[in-house]
C-alpha cells in the first residue's frame, strides 16, 4: 500500500503562504476544484473525490489524528463516472459527509504542497511526502518539517483532524446551538 507522510494547518495569511509556496515550487500552482464525499467504511476512511462530471478518484486511506508529519496508507482508483460511483456507494454504504474545497496545488520534490479554500471552514495548507516505496518513513518526516520552516508553518497553527471531522464538529456544535436557542 502506498505512503505519504502529511501536515495540515490552518493559513492566516493566504498571500504569504501562496508567494511562499511559489517560491520552493517546481511547477506552476494548479487549481483544482475538488468536492470529497465520504461513505461510513469499518476500517479508516473511504471517499469519493470529484473534479468533474467525468474525472473522479475512489481513494480509501488510514492515517491518525495528530499533529504534525503523520503517516498515511491509501489506494487509489480512477473513475470516469464518478456520479454513478456515488450513488453506488452512497446507496450501499451511506455517506457521511462532504467536503467542497478549492485547492491551489504546489509540486516540490516529492512533495505536494496543497493551499485549500476548504467551503464553510477557511483555508489551510497540506503538505503531501510522497514516498518511494523503499524511502523510511522518518526521512518523510523529515522532508516535511524542513519544508514546514521553509514555509514559516507555525506550531500553533497545526491541526489534527481531517476537513470532514472539523466539518461534523462545526454542524453539531451549531445542532446544540440551535436547540438552545429554541427553548
Amino acid at each position: 500500500m502506498p505512503t505519504n507522510v502529511e501536515i495540515k494547518a490552518v493559513v492566516r495569511d493566504w498571500n504569504r503562504t501562496s508567494q511562499a509556496a511559489a517560491a520552493v515550487s517546481d511547477s506552476p500552482v494548479e487549481i483544482l476544484e475538488q468536492e470529497d464525499t465520504f461513505f461510513a467504511c469499518p476500517h479508516g476512511r473511504l471517499k469519493l473525490r470529484q473534479f468533474s462530471a467525468r474525472r473522479g478518484e475512489l481513494i480509501a486511506y488510514r492515517r491518525q489524528n495528530l499533529t504534525g508529519p503523520k503517516s498515511s496508507r491509501y489506494l487509489i482508483t480512477k473513475t470516469n463516472e464518478p456520479g454513478a460511483l456515488r450513488a453506488v456507494l452512497a446507496d450501499s454504504l451511506g455517506v457521511i459527509g462532504t467536503v467542497k474545497k478549492q485547492r491551489h496545488l504546489y509540486l516540490h520534490g516529492q512533495t505536494r504542497i496543497h493551499l485549500d479554500k476548504v467551503e464553510g471552514l477557511g483555508t489551510f495548507l497540506e503538505l503531501e511526502v510522497v514516498m518511494r516505496p523503499d524511502q523510511p518513513v522518518p526521512e518523510g518526516e523529515h522532508i516535511a518539517l524542513a519544508l514546514m520552516k521553509k514555509l514559516e508553518v507555525k506550531q500553533a497553527d497545526l491541526i489534527a483532524d481531517a476537513y470532514l471531522d472539523l466539518i461534523l464538529r462545526r454542524q453539531r456544535a451549531k445542532a446544540v446551538t440551535d436547540r438552545s436557542d429554541s427553548l
